[in-house]
């Protein structure tokens, strides 16, 4: 069993983020799905950006390590879309971490993070949130970093292509994404290594 955190998207702790956490409960981990956004959600990006700064980042921030605070130190961080931001601003004060996940966003690793932590990536090919180069940049400084980072790139599909209720759903790479996070989460369980 893994204990795990999942920061939401933008667009607030929405069907997704909560699915995807029944679905860690039932293959047996323990998940905390903090609502950094106190109960609101919206539906467009442009509406998420919008909430976003009107909540604040330093609130948003200040929220993420409230609900880690009493978590396991080797939780794992979990950030969807904007989350893998906010994953960037808990890990500094988390490096117990037994890994880190990114779905649809990036999220820089800090000075100092040990070497060989478990780290994986899900974004679209190309996706506007993460562009190629961006990617390309990443994966050249956390190979710098120690870290033992796989980053995986699905071509053609949208951003949040793991959303089911989304336009961009499409269910073979989300079926794919989702048999590689199984993965990753049996490789970053504490004494697995």
């Amino acid at each position: 069993m893994t204990d795990l955190v999942v920061f939401h998207s933008v667009l607030g702790l929405r069907p997704v983020e909560l699915g995807f956490a029944d679905r860690l409960r039932a293959a047996g981990h323990r998940v905390t799905t903090p609502d950094l956004y106190a109960g609101r959600t919206v539906s467009t990006l442009d509406e998420g950006f919008a909430l976003k700064d009107a909540v604040g980042w330093e609130t948003i921030t200040r929220r993420a390590l409230d609900a880690v605070r009493d978590l396991p130190a080797e939780t794992v961080l979990v950030g969807v879309s904007m989350g893998a931001g906010v994953v960037q601003e808990v890990l500094p004060h988390r490096l117990g971490t037994a890994g880190v996940l990114l779905l649809h966003a990036l999220g820089a690793l800090p000075a100092g993070v040990r070497a060989g932590l478990p780290v994986q990536v899900h974004v679209a090919d190309p996706d506007p949130i993460a562009p190629p180069a961006q990617v390309a940049a990443w994966r050249e400084a956390t190979a710098r970093s120690g870290a033992d980072a796989r980053v995986y790139t699905y071509p053609g599909v949208g951003h949040f292509y793991t959303d089911a209720d989304g336009p961009e759903y499409d269910a073979a790479a989300a079926g794919l994404t989702w048999e590689r996070v199984e993965e990753f989460l049996s490789r970053s369980a504490p004494g697995s290594a």
